[in-house]
């Protein structure tokens, strides 16, 4: 029966409950390292490597697009993973019960998360069902079509969103707009943990009861409060790296208000759990994980080479971050009207060592087999010899990305 991963207080006092001082370029080399992108694609090219990143970082997040022939959460594995293939992720996410090791749960956002961390969500998706909001409203106001969807489940088995969708149906008012009842309603109960994500046929959600999905040790979990809001706010820290208390709303999102985000900080700090960081340059003060201290070795230098960021990965997390250490100014533009973008619809940051040094939008053409890749924009100006390791490496990278996709070849285009 696996166990929560829920770090808790060291055996010994820390090492230093004192501020840790680090440089500009320590802070950058350690974050590289620490993302295991140092160099990228360095994890050995098997499925249980996709377990390491995904229990390293705490969560990796979910997305449909596929607009480089890819999506984020295969992105993320793809960087850090030599020869990454879909099906080793897709081998821990749907696989039998008693060997799936990740499963899928709103918490930053929709979010591929061990396994053992599910009693941690058990305690959300109890009170989104009791307490007073949209999802006990639904499921208030219609108990007769989640009675039905969760019995059709239990006679037929795993079944796709659109087998309870009925012609005529009523509708209502829900999330970006008007949908029947029942495809609210399955959104309900996958958010109040009654039902989970069997697999997935394309990005069309296959739903099966929680019971059929999980032992029921696990299910049957029962974790303090307590326990649940202090391992929420280390989820975060985890996934950033070096995190501040006044980062984003997005990322602080289904955890605790401002004041007990601080007091439990402390209390943690207080444990050993996680240390105090002060970086030349960066403004607000930072926390890591005590834990993750090897990281910190000076005598190790930064590997060389180019990691193509997925949008949503927990690199590219923390915006301010990335303006203050980095340098770099970086806004998904997925949602930004066409006329506003500055950069482009799916464009992903790119890393040469331990610089974020422009931009790429690589654009996977199914039906030609082709990955057409318009020339990076640059926002760093490099020496002779940097740039010809640079053009190197990136080329190094693409063909990665292009085994990853499965296109026949590349296609280049200027600007």
């Amino acid at each position: 029966m696996p166990h929560v991963a829920v770090q808790s207080a060291p055996d010994s006092a820390p090492e230093s409950t004192g501020v840790l001082e680090l440089t500009a370029p320590e802070a950058r080399a350690f974050l590289v390292r620490r993302h295991f992108l140092s160099p990228p694609r360095a994890l050995p090219a098997r499925a249980e490597s996709v377990l390491r990143v995904v229990r390293e970082l705490g969560s990796v997040q979910f997305d449909p697009l596929e607009v480089t022939g890819a999506r984020n959460d295969d992105l993320v594995l793809a960087a850090r993973i030599r020869n990454y293939r879909r099906g080793w992720m897709e081998r821990w996410l749907y696989g039998p019960p008693a060997e799936r090791q990740l499963f899928e749960a709103y918490n930053k956002s929709l979010n591929i998360l061990p396994v053992e961390e599910l009693p941690v969500h058990r305690v959300d998706w109890e009170g989104w069902r009791k307490r007073s909001g949209a999802y006990q409203s639904l499921l208030s106001r219609h108990p007769r079509v989640a009675r039905q969807i969760l019995e059709t489940l239990e006679k037929k088995g795993a079944q796709p969103g659109s087998a309870f969708i009925e012609r005529g149906a009523d509708r209502i008012h829900w999330g970006w707009g008007p949908v029947s009842v029942q495809r609210a309603m399955l959104y309900a109960l996958f958010r109040t943990g009654q039902i989970g994500i069997a697999r997935r046929v394309g990005n069309v959600r296959v739903y099966d009861r929680m019971e059929a999905l999980f032992p029921a040790e696990l299910l049957a979990r029962q974790l303090p409060a307590a326990e649940v809001r202090r391992h929420q706010l280390l989820s975060r820290f985890r996934g950033v790296g070096l995190l501040g208390l006044r980062a984003s709303s997005e990322i602080w999102a289904v955890t605790v208000p401002a004041a007990e985000r601080a007091r439990i900080t402390r209390g943690m700090v207080a444990d050993g759990t996680l240390r105090r960081v002060r970086v030349d340059g960066v403004r607000d003060e930072r926390f890591m994980l005590a834990s993750d201290a090897p990281f910190l070795r000076k005598r190790r230098q930064v590997g060389a080479g180019v990691a193509l960021l997925g949008p949503l990965d927990p690199f590219v997390w923390d915006r301010e971050l990335l303006r203050q250490l980095f340098d770099f100014d970086y806004v998904w533009e997925v949602y930004t009207p066409k006329a506003k973008r500055k950069h482009g619809y799916y464009v992903l940051p790119i890393l040469f060592g331990d610089a974020l040094v422009g931009r790429i939008e690589p654009r996977m053409d199914r039906q030609a087999g082709v990955l057409r890749v318009s020339a990076p924009r640059m926002e760093r100006r490099m020496r002779r010899t940097e740039r010809l390791d640079f053009d190197r490496a990136l080329d190094t990278a693409l063909r990665a990305h292009q085994r990853l996709v499965g296109a026949a070849r590349i296609e280049r285009r200027a600007g």
